[in-house]
């Protein structure tokens, strides 16, 4: 499987057989990215809630490439209202898609919509299981997260003020216990300006879970 990191909380999974899902799509806006929304192709997108910063370029992606939005139930709709395939879940809901499986898990965070959730997932695709933590603070439901089996990758934001900080991320790498944690959310801006060297070396020294920092705009395969 291939992680393609765009920068922020933005970045695809791809596996050998070319298909590829594409998450919190924020390109145009996103100081990391160097692409055009429309040259990024996908056959899904998932949304994790409705902020500028996660929904970004939901729309325009999702239109040029005939890409199916997943996410909640408004987040479906909205993107619906403006032409877009989508498919609505909810917190604790699963759907077994051509690609594999998507759990929808809580989020403490806005959801950026009226009526609705903030929310992560839990992807099993091209053979791995995939926690995506979404924008979040720390919760201790976050210890049941592999309670269908064993975590790969977690993706978990560090930036501290609108998620959980180096410190709490740590911490939650440590009730998940996935084979390896990368790092997002952080650096955009300086409200979210932390060191992802100082999380993966408090995350290694003091939890021994794996690290991954991926620099925005390659990609790491695993």
């Amino acid at each position: 499987m291939k992680f393609k990191y765009y920068g922020h909380s933005a970045f695809s999974l791809s596996d050998e057989a070319g298909t590829t899902i594409l998450f919190d799509p924020f390109i145009q806006d996103n100081p990391w990215t160097k692409v055009s929304p429309e040259d990024i192709a996908c056959q899904y997108i998932f949304v994790s809630h409705g902020h500028g910063d996660h929904y970004g370029d939901t729309e325009i992606i999702a239109k040029t490439q005939q890409a199916l939005v997943i996410s909640t139930a408004e987040i479906a709709a909205l993107s619906g209202a403006h032409g877009c395939k989508n498919h609505a879940l909810h917190i604790g809901g699963s759907w077994n898609f051509p690609f594999g499986r998507i759990t929808l898990t809580p989020a403490l965070h806005g959801s950026g919509i009226s009526g609705g959730l903030a929310c992560g997932c839990i992807v099993e695709f091209a053979g791995k299981r995939i926690y995506y933590a979404g924008d979040t603070g720390l919760f201790s439901d976050m210890k049941l997260v592999s309670r269908f089996g064993p975590i790969d990758c977690a993706i978990l934001p560090i930036g501290d003020n609108f998620t959980m900080g180096i410190e709490d991320a740590a911490l939650a790498a440590s009730w998940i216990r996935p084979k390896f944690v990368v790092p997002v959310h952080y650096g955009t801006w300086p409200m979210v300006d932390q060191d992802p060297k100082r999380y993966k070396e408090l995350t290694e020294t003091k939890y021994d879970i794996p690290v991954q920092i991926i620099t925005p705009g390659t990609e790491y395969t695993f």
